[in-house]
């Protein structure tokens, strides 16, 4: 039977998991994504962590006559941006926690 770590080795493995989580946040704001609707008229760069990074609108839609058309497109990239994000941030905590030296069974709150 293998020997279970002391309560001091599972205080450090835990402190170095919150640090490399800690890492993993920060590089989120660096992974980015693009949220797009309209086919393309309107396009929503962000960062995995959910920050806005710059906003794309075809000339087209700038007419007044499509300012709901655009209103909602403009919701419909943020959202699409926002799943994006949620995807990568998720695609990066579960390759940082598979690095982890961490007891069988055991996963770290996201």
């Amino acid at each position: 039977m293998p020997e279970m770590p002391d309560f001091d080795e599972i205080m450090k493995m835990a402190q170095n998991a919150q640090a490399e989580l800690q890492k993993a946040q920060d590089s989120l704001d660096k992974v980015e994504v693009e949220g797009a609707s309209g086919g393309g008229l309107v396009k929503i760069r962000a960062t995995a962590k959910g920050r806005i990074l710059g906003v794309d609108i075809d000339e087209s839609l700038l007419a007044p006559s499509e300012k709901s058309m655009l209103e909602d497109l403009i919701a419909a990239a943020l959202n699409d941006a926002r799943g994006k994000a949620d995807a990568a941030a998720a695609t990066e905590m579960q390759k940082m926690q598979g690095s982890l030296p961490l007891p069988p069974g055991f996963k770290l709150p996201f």
